[in-house]
């Protein structure tokens, strides 16, 4: 079975380009299922975030990553030529490896970062979902999902870390070095805004109004906080009091617009705006960073933060390295090994079949009262014959055709020293 780990990442294209083949997690199934339809592609799961969109497939010796450029312009609607220089592929060990590193937080933003392995085991479980799964890659997930709890367990790399959500609020102060009294107006209620409210809380920020396309969710995280829930309709109202606004939802399109943003500062008199914008696709038109007053950051533009963070982890990453290499090697054994199991069950099957039928010739043969003593010979005898008649046709007529490898083949599997001693000799 072949494996393929392919995709485009922070590393490899802007976010400009990351948001156009981005998935939409609430269909997420049906593109799973799409891509299964490829005839190469036997199993598939996709890994969309806000720095990544990762296809991971198992399948025939046909699969290559063309295949899956083409499935992912065709299914985006983009020329593939857009694509062609921004992503990756990986094969074989190289696939295994890399879906282990992305596991363990190595290939993150954040190096070491905890909510990947979380996002990651979002994306099995919908592959499991939809049907998409079927040996291959479930071992290769389970052991990518135990390998980063030893990583998380075994290193230091995932103390102290500086999140895209600490980041975000860093780069706020930069702006508002005392946040004491700002407001601060959170759009979504996912993990990574439940992580940006609680640094702001810590940074003692006046006010912090968390608003969502579900109330009742908006009320669940700004209870955390001690802020204000609010529906995604609000926001124009919002933004007249807000300082900071820092959005991270799933939403397809747009949710700020330049427009309100402008009708905002208006009523503002211009105070400055501080806007981070964590989604992929983006959810602040990326116009608004080209008003006046507004100072307008994505993901991507947290890189100098983060930086600072990967360096000081640069030791942990190293043995965190070690403990994959260790993992991969694991998988690759046993995954080898199981390739085996299919094969070894059904050779036992015949052994089995073989022995069933000369045991009941044998029973019969002493209930018709035949010398037990030939009996047992006889079925010594013909289960011996049957059981060596086919390995040495199929090895004479290799040979007769050139092939003399399957015979050394033969005396390997059945243990046969060429050299070895009679059998009445001294072992």
């Amino acid at each position: 079975m072949a494996f393929l780990a392919f995709g485009i990442n922070h590393k490899t294209a802007s976010v400009s380009l990351r948001e156009k083949v981005a998935f939409d997690l609430q269909k997420i199934e049906d593109a799973l299922i799409s891509l299964a339809s490829l005839s190469a592609v036997a199993e598939g799961v996709i890994l969309s975030t806000c720095n990544r969109t990762e296809i991971y497939c198992a399948g025939s010796a046909d699969l290559k990553a063309e295949a899956i450029l083409s499935w992912l312009s065709d299914y985006h609607h983009i020329d593939s030529t857009e694509l062609q220089d921004s992503v990756f592929a990986y094969d074989g060990d190289d696939a295994f490896r890399h879906v282990m590193r992305v596991a363990a937080g190595l290939d993150s933003l954040v190096l070491g970062e905890p909510q990947i392995l979380g996002q990651l085991k979002s994306a099995y479980a919908s592959a499991q979902s939809a049907g998409t799964l079927d040996s291959g890659l479930p071992r290769l997930f389970e052991t990518s999902f135990s390998v980063a709890k030893q990583v998380r367990t075994d290193t230091a790399i995932g103390e102290n870390a500086v999140s895209v959500a600490a980041a975000a609020v860093a780069m706020s102060r930069k702006l508002f070095s005392d946040l004491s009294s700002s407001t601060a107006l959170l759009i979504g209620a996912g993990r990574t805004t439940e992580l940006v409210a609680r640094h702001l809380q810590q940074a003692n920020i006046e006010r912090i109004v968390v608003a969502n396309r579900t109330l009742a969710r908006a009320k669940e995280l700004s209870s955390l906080v001690s802020g204000e829930a609010a529906l995604l309709g609000d926001i124009p109202d919002l933004l007249v009091d807000a300082d900071i606004v820092i959005s991270s939802t799933a939403s397809a399109l747009p949710i700020l617009g330049k427009g309100a943003v402008e009708r905002a500062i208006k009523l503002r008199k211009h105070r400055p705006f501080f806007m981070v914008d964590i989604a992929v696709p983006r959810d602040i038109e990326p116009q608004v960073g080209d008003l006046a007053d507004v100072f307008l950051y994505t993901v991507d533009d947290l890189s100098d933060v983060i930086d600072e963070n990967r360096r000081s982890r640069e030791q942990a990453a190293k043995e965190a390295e070690g403990i994959i290499e260790q993992g991969m090697q694991r998988f690759i054994s046993e995954y080898r090994a199981s390739n085996a199991g299919s094969a070894l069950k059904l050779f036992r099957e015949k052994v089995e079949t073989l022995r069933e039928l000369e045991l009941q010739k044998a029973l019969h043969a002493l209930t018709s009262g035949a010398e037990p003593e030939t009996v047992v010979k006889n079925l010594a005898r013909n289960l011996s014959n049957k059981l060596a008649h086919d390995p040495t046709v199929v090895v004479r007529d290799a040979a007769s055709e050139g092939d003399h490898e399957l015979a050394e083949h033969m005396l390997r599997l059945f243990k046969v020293d060429s050299g070895q001693p009679n059998a009445g000799d001294e072992p």
